[in-house]
């Protein structure tokens, strides 16, 4: 049965959802794992520019304790790590994408609440 929301639990609840991919990189590092991609450090590194190695670190240990992240290391010589999304993690894509499709009405709608019809000061 799904939760039933009041105004001040859904904005609590939408409010700590975005907590958990705020910031700089987050969204990228996610973006760069979305469809299955299994990275290594190296290559979200590569993949992301202008982010530091502390910051990669970070932002990964801070996605795989939230759960959206998974790290999944192999036991060789030299020692090889790689990430990729957590089931929970992936299932955030379609709701990304639905944010991107929002987003892209901005101009469209903002085009026509400028328009001279809707100007009747």
């Amino acid at each position: 049965m799904r939760k039933q929301y009041t105004a001040i639990t859904a904005a609590t609840d939408a409010e700590n959802a975005l907590k958990l991919i705020e910031g700089r990189w987050k969204l990228l590092i996610l973006f760069n794992l979305f469809g299955g991609q299994v990275k290594r450090f190296s290559e979200l590194e590569r993949h992301i520019p202008g982010i530091s190695q502390k910051m990669l670190i970070q932002q990964l240990r801070q996605l795989e304790i939230d759960g959206l992240v998974k790290r999944i290391v192999h036991h060789q010589v030299p020692p090889k790590v790689e990430y990729c999304m957590t089931d929970w993690g992936q299932s955030l894509c379609p709701a990304l994408d639905a944010l991107l499709k929002w987003f892209e009405l901005r101009e469209e709608l903002a085009s026509k609440d400028i328009s001279p019809m809707n100007n009747q000061d």
